[in-house]
């Protein structure tokens, strides 16, 4: 039997990282960790609760109530994310959180939270991750890490794509100022800034499909673990 390992993907927002992620994992037969989702998850509870994430002790205890965990959907071939056992997968992509989510995202206690229990569940290995600080915060000893780039262009294009499958109202122009938002709080925040990790593979995949990148992130992943590389 092949050794399982960790692969940490991480990167700006849309640029493909959950595709990648889904799609490989279910190829290696790994479990798929979608971390964003679970700061979105929090945030949802934390409006639908009115707690006010600027006064730490309603936060800490937000986030004692706030019981996070992933349910496998049989006809997607996906872990969906749950809020206290209801599934809130399609809730938690709306513009509502995806607005407020990187203001949340840079509160300490918040990260703290998150960060220890994705830890537990990489403990046994076999996981695909995607997110912000998955290879440097995370898992910064995981064998793979991988850190996505996409034009900024194409990343609104995608965003707006998604959310029109999704049957989510927006703007060209509210994703646009949305992800010129998240980027700079994602990169300047002073818990778990996103950075690429030193060792980690940097694939700007504007102009791949999504089949061109799995076959080249699967690759590699078969590098890693020493099995014969296979084509797309």
């Amino acid at each position: 039997m092949l050794p399982k390992i960790i692969i940490a993907i991480d990167g700006f927002a849309s640029c493909g990282k959950s595709t990648l992620a889904k799609q490989l994992a279910a190829r290696l037969q790994y479990i798929y960790v979608d971390s964003g989702a679970m700061y979105r998850a929090v945030m949802l509870y934390f409006l639908e609760h009115a707690i006010d994430y600027n006064n730490i002790a309603a936060v800490e205890k937000g986030l004692q109530e706030a019981k996070i965990t992933f349910q496998f959907n049989s006809q997607s071939r996906t872990n969906e994310v749950c809020l206290n056992g209801r599934n809130v997968e399609r809730e938690i992509r709306e513009m509502r959180i995806s607005q407020k989510v990187s203001e949340l995202s840079k509160i300490k206690e918040v990260r703290q939270a998150m960060v220890r229990i994705q830890m537990e569940i990489g403990k046994e290995k076999g996981i695909v991750m995607d997110g912000r600080d998955i290879g440097t915060v995370v898992f910064p000893h995981a064998e793979l890490k991988i850190f996505l780039t996409a034009d900024f262009e194409e990343r609104v294009r995608r965003r707006f794509e998604d959310l029109k499958i999704r049957g989510i109202a927006a703007t060209r122009e509210e994703i646009a100022q949305n992800l010129h938002e998240r980027d700079m709080i994602d990169t300047t925040r002073k818990e778990s800034p996103l950075v690429k990790a030193s060792d980690a593979v940097e694939i700007n995949n504007t102009h791949l499909t999504p089949d061109e990148q799995l076959a080249l992130i699967h690759n590699m992943t078969l590098g890693r673990i020493g099995s014969p590389k296979t084509t797309a």
